[in-house]
């Protein structure tokens, strides 16, 4: 419920007909992805236009905003910022000038080589509008445009310069590339539309849109996207995949497929396993609404203990996270959730979520049960616990945010006020993603990470 926060959602079209309202719906089906800021650029056959603020996506792009644009081929982008401030001036997509045309980028996941970059390219002349890993990518691209006649040399020899997380929608004037980092860490995936083509984070805005399901961008892969056929350039060599697990365990929206696993499918089986590893002896199984509830669901089918709400979610409660300090997260996460007393009173609960930070949130929501007449609060977690940074997207940069690096597990139950608690094993949730170890980051609940960050310990040495 209250969870890491990620960094983007990305979407690119290409069509026979006006993209802008396909992206502005697609857009707000990964609107969970980011809250922070909106836009989408298109090409109208002669220019590409742009629109981008803060705010959400039916703010940003409403309908008086887009009623001025229209084109056949476009990118959106739906931001919460983990690398460069919060102004609107780094609202996505990021357009540059390049000999081949505009260039406009929508990007999800952190470049993690961005400061060096910049510094060297800084040392060599170039100045920067933002402070967003995503101008270097811009620019980098840019470069390399004015080198090659062709987009999909000059967009390898860009990534040859990144390391890190990417997920990419590119557009030069008229033509839409699609790009995933040689890890495959950020999800991408393609649809097919009567008409077009899609790229997107998630394969639910398919859905909404009446397309067809084609497969993901593989890790290393550039593709570019034309209403009737799907160009490829794949990386050679072998392919290290470490597809990010926190996308099943809690980004991504539990009808989105990623990398050939449904999310629901996941999130349920990891309650099936955790019933399995941690049984208790309880009345009832209920969530944390509403990233916990399928992993609720598979606990209550493994156990025989009945499931049940427990708890009412405001949605009309502004986003907990961006307020100013602990304290007043804390007094809103009171007013986002209020538990079910009927469902509650006198009864031994267990309550499933998907994660735990730093644990202050759930020390709330288990007070709120207590004061509902709970007799027993237990608590079983659908993640492992996480002790190490991501540099990959999600906003969790230093290990002092983590509870689990300076407590044990019944030190963290003490402090979050549990009467027990357990996390499902990182057998558990490998047994339960169906995806062999080798090809996930869990560089958050393992310290080992696909790529090299100074004083980390990298998977390869």
């Amino acid at each position: 419920m209250a969870g890491p926060k990620h960094s983007c959602g990305v979407v690119g079209m290409n069509a026979t007909y006006n993209v802008v309202p396909s992206l502005q719906r697609a857009l707000l089906v990964i609107q969970h992805r980011g809250q922070e800021s909106a836009g989408l650029s298109v090409f109208d056959g002669k220019y590409v236009q742009t629109i981008k603020n803060n705010g959400l996506v039916d703010a940003v792009l409403n309908e008086n905003s887009l009623r001025s644009i229209s084109g056949n081929c476009g990118v959106g982008h739906v931001r919460y910022s983990t690398t460069g401030s919060h102004g609107a001036i780094n609202a996505q997509p990021l357009t540059v000038q390049s000999v081949k045309g505009t260039v406009a980028i929508a990007h999800n996941g952190d470049i993690t080589n961005y400061h060096a970059l910049r510094e060297n390219y800084f040392k060599q002349g170039w100045s920067f509008l933002t402070d967003s890993d995503s101008e270097i990518i811009a620019r980098i691209l840019s470069k390399h445009l004015y080198s090659t006649d062709e987009p999909f040399a000059a967009i390898r020899e860009m990534m040859s310069e990144l390391d890190g997380a990417y997920a990419l929608a590119i557009m030069i004037n008229g033509r839409l590339f699609g790009v995933r980092d040689p890890h495959g860490i950020r999800p991408l995936c393609i649809g097919k539309t009567e008409g077009g083509h899609i790229i997107v984070s998630e394969s639910a805005a398919l859905i909404s849109l009446g397309a067809e399901f084609v497969r993901d961008v593989e890790p290393g892969e550039i593709v570019e996207i034309k209403d009737d056929i799907i160009l490829s350039d794949k990386p050679k060599g072998p392919i290290n995949k470490a597809h990010c697990m926190f996308e099943w365990t809690y980004f991504a929206r539990p009808d989105s497929v990623m990398d050939g696993r449904c999310v629901y499918d996941v999130r349920k089986k990891i309650g099936i396993i955790l019933a399995r590893e941690a049984p208790a002896d309880v009345d009832l199984v209920m969530p944390i609404p509403d990233s916990g509830r399928a992993h609720a669901i598979g606990y209550s089918v493994e156990s025989g203990v009945p499931y049940e709400e427990g708890f009412m979610k405001n949605r009309f409660v502004g986003r907990t996270f961006i307020l100013p300090d602990q304290s007043a997260r804390e007094n809103a996460v009171a007013m986002k959730m209020n538990p079910i007393r009927s469902t509650i009173e006198g009864k031994r609960i267990l309550i499933v979520d998907d994660s735990i930070v730093r644990g202050t949130t759930l020390m709330k929501l288990i007070k709120l049960l207590r004061s509902a007449g709970a007799k027993e609060v237990h608590v079983r977690i659908g993640c492992p616990p996480v002790i190490a940074p991501c540099y990959y997207g999600v906003d969790m940069k230093t290990r002092d945010q983590f509870i689990a690096c300076t407590h044990t597990v019944d030190q963290i139950r003490q402090s979050i006020g549990a009467d027990s608690l357990a996390y499902i094993s990182i057998n558990g949730l490998v047994e339960a993603l169906e995806i062999p170890k080798e090809d996930l980051c869990l560089a958050c609940v393992d310290g080992i990470y696909p790529t090299r960050i100074d004083g980390e310990k990298y998977r390869y040495d």
